[in-house]
């Protein structure tokens, strides 16, 4: 099988990357939820982002030398791209559209950056020398649920770093832990916003192919490596402000 890895981490985030984009400029060209084929295709390749970006928070939980400056780095771009994803939001109203449950329902109120940080104190938590009791840890566990769920992808982005995180190796048990947490989340999305769509959040099964390639490298240019490392941070809140800009400007 090692013929078949031929994916380090940097073409992986760069796969997850573009595959980002071109699900947000399908939400912006065709809003709403079309049954086009189209955008469901668009919105399909675009399912492939979560969870790789999932696994790399765990794989870099595994690898960081720091997991504090870690956390605290995943935190600070959660609050950045939260004005950055509610303005490149359809709901955006005006700047009060930036106080989180000041208009609309529960979710969605803020980017999956929030529950990715989240995921990995979650990470954490599940991990730490310092908690001894497993019901103290899963108390914790379910409140930091709470806290993530109104964001983007809601608790099951953490959920899924935490499965990734504590079965490092076990690719077959990672990825039955994502169906089965997608699964929960396509139901609710199934039931609560739109049947099609529900649905097509099980396209992270594509996630599958594209991780089995992982030879569980960086990269060999340590420079290209650096601006990997930064990359998504800035990109994604970047990009989320030109969608934004774009609408806006219409």
């Amino acid at each position: 099988m090692g013929k078949y890895k031929k994916l380090d981490s940097n073409l992986i985030k760069l796969i997850a990357i573009i595959a980002m984009t071109i699900d947000h400029i399908a939400w912006m060209i065709f809003p709403g939820y079309p049954k086009d084929f189209l955008p469901i295709l668009l919105h399909i390749a675009g399912r492939l982002t979560c969870p790789i970006m999932c696994y790399f928070v765990a794989e870099g939980y595994h690898y960081t030398r720091d997991v504090r400056k870690y956390t605290n780095r995943l935190f600070l771009f959660a609050f950045i791209s939260h004005f950055a994803y509610v303005f490149a939001s359809m709901d955006f109203v005006d700047w009060k559209s930036f106080i989180p449950f000041y208009y609309g329902g529960v979710l969605n109120q803020t980017s999956v950056m929030w529950s990715l940080a989240w995921g990995l104190v979650m990470l954490r938590v599940a991990n730490s020398q310092k908690i001894q009791k497993s019901a103290t840890k899963t108390v914790l566990i379910i409140l930091i649920c709470l806290f993530s769920f109104p964001s983007d992808w809601s608790c099951v982005a953490s959920l899924c770093i935490l499965a990734f995180g504590t079965n490092r190796g076990k690719l077959k048990t990672q990825v039955l832990w994502l169906i089965f947490y997608t699964t929960i989340y396509a139901t609710v999305y199934f039931f609560a916003v739109d049947k099609i769509y529900g649905l097509l959040q099980m396209a992270v099964v594509c996630f599958i192919p594209v991780i089995m390639m992982y030879n569980g490298q960086r990269g060999k240019n340590q420079k290209v490596n650096y601006v990997m490392k930064w990359l998504f941070y800035v990109y994604y809140p970047l990009h989320l402000f030109v969608i934004g800009w774009i609408q806006y400007m219409r």
